[in-house]
């Protein structure tokens, strides 16, 4: 087939690009962001393609839109030297709360529950050590 060697080249989308990843790492929980980056080769395949028109493009757009409803912020960036560097950032629906997320008195955290979530967290690694003992 036909090759082609071509750089492309957007520096505007690259910083719309980082403003708004900054925004989603306010607003989106860590399990969706997974599942976002997972998907992203796939709809970048499927545009790349010209796949638009298809039930798999349907599907992953319904996902790209319900994943982007709680997406809305201000970010500060900075440019220097071409880096790309993210100074604030606040949204009114930002999962992050400073007091939750404090480990000093008065916080929600509590040191000792880290324990118990441990422990439950590596049970299936201990039953599987358990069932295939290994000996380095």
């Amino acid at each position: 087939g036909m090759k082609s060697r071509g750089v492309y080249e957007a520096p505007g989308m690259t910083i719309l690009y980082d403003a708004h990843r900054a925004v989603e790492q306010l607003t989106m929980d860590r399990d969706l962001m997974h599942l976002r980056d997972r998907l992203a080769p796939e709809v970048a395949e499927m545009v790349y393609y010209g796949y638009w028109y298809t039930p798999k493009m349907d599907a992953l757009m319904a996902f790209i839109r319900e994943t982007q409803r709680p997406v809305a912020g201000d970010v500060t960036l900075g440019l220097y030297k071409g880096n790309i560097l993210v100074q604030g950032r606040t949204s009114s629906k930002s999962l992050y709360d400073a007091e939750i997320a404090s480990m000093e008195a008065g916080g929600s955290y509590n040191q000792t529950d880290a324990e118990g979530f441990l422990r439950i967290l590596g049970l299936p690694v201990r039953v599987q050590a358990r069932v295939n003992p290994r000996s380095y």
